[in-house]
């Protein structure tokens, strides 16, 4: 098995900030991962992994995320830079800004959203769940190419597909998040259970429901993501660029203390 240390996770079509040279299928425990394509960025080599599947056919509660996050461990994989479609609870944020948050709210319901279901019991600390190396150069690289970046954010992930009520972002609003989407979790956490570093920059494509338009539709979601495609690869190619040689955080310490054992 070919052995990667930088992953991207996204959405499809961005497969083409590689110019791949490879595509491999990677079976692990848990299922049948997508296609991940392989290519170089400023001579290293990537993996990138269509989230989604290649033609996009996953919705995001029925993403295999412990079989994707799985796969790319299986490489050898190290950091994950991945990329969420968000929309925007806080009013300062407009869409085509990107934001690379620091912290993140569950709402999902339904997903399996650990490695650790049975013996030692797991407690995996995510007290700093995004990588601060990872997302430092993330900010770094945005701010480098001109991009509106917002250095912070609270992102909150729901269920989907559907997009939520107008109720239910006040509430979130409420809670302090700042932009809301739906693929972020569990895969920040099966990525920090298995100590690889993993930070994401999410592109913001619409204003929340009950904030901006009557009605938010997918095309007009769509059209926004694919305007933002450019700037958001170059920032993705940067970071790759300036990321350091090897991981200085703790990330890779993150199952330190972390289980029980009896004696």
């Amino acid at each position: 098995m070919r052995k990667v240390e930088i992953a991207i996770i996204g959405g499809t079509g961005q497969e083409k900030l590689l110019g791949y040279s490879e595509q491999i299928r990677n079976g692990t425990p848990y299922g049948l991962a997508p296609p991940i394509f392989l290519g170089e960025i400023y001579g290293k080599t990537v993996a990138f992994m269509p989230r989604h599947g290649v033609s996009h056919g996953v919705p995001p509660h029925k993403v295999n995320y412990r079989a994707n996050i799985y796969a790319l461990h299986q490489m050898g994989v190290k950091r994950v830079l991945a990329t969420n479609a968000v929309g925007a609870i806080n009013r300062k944020i407009k869409p085509g800004s990107l934001v690379v948050p620091h912290d993140l709210v569950d709402f999902t319901k339904s997903r399996a959203s650990t490695f650790y279901d049975s013996e030692p019991v797991t407690h995996v600390d995510v007290s700093q769940l995004f990588c601060p190396e990872v997302r430092s150069v993330l900010i770094e690289s945005a701010r480098g190419k001109g991009a509106r970046v917002f250095d912070r954010g609270v992102l909150v992930c729901t269920e989907g597909p559907r997009l939520e009520t107008p109720a239910e972002i006040r509430v979130f609003g409420r809670l302090g998040c700042d932009v809301v989407g739906m693929t972020a979790m569990p895969e920040a956490v099966l990525a920090r259970e298995l100590e690889m570093c993993y930070a994401t920059v999410c592109f913001v494509t619409n204003l929340a429901a009950g904030l901006g338009v009557k009605r938010l539709s997918a095309e007009e979601l769509v059209k926004v993501a694919r305007e933002t495609a450019p700037i958001l690869q170059q920032v993705l190619r940067e970071t790759v660029k300036h990321l350091p040689s090897k991981p200085r955080c703790s990330c890779g310490r993150a199952l330190e203390k972390a289980r029980f054992e009896v004696e």
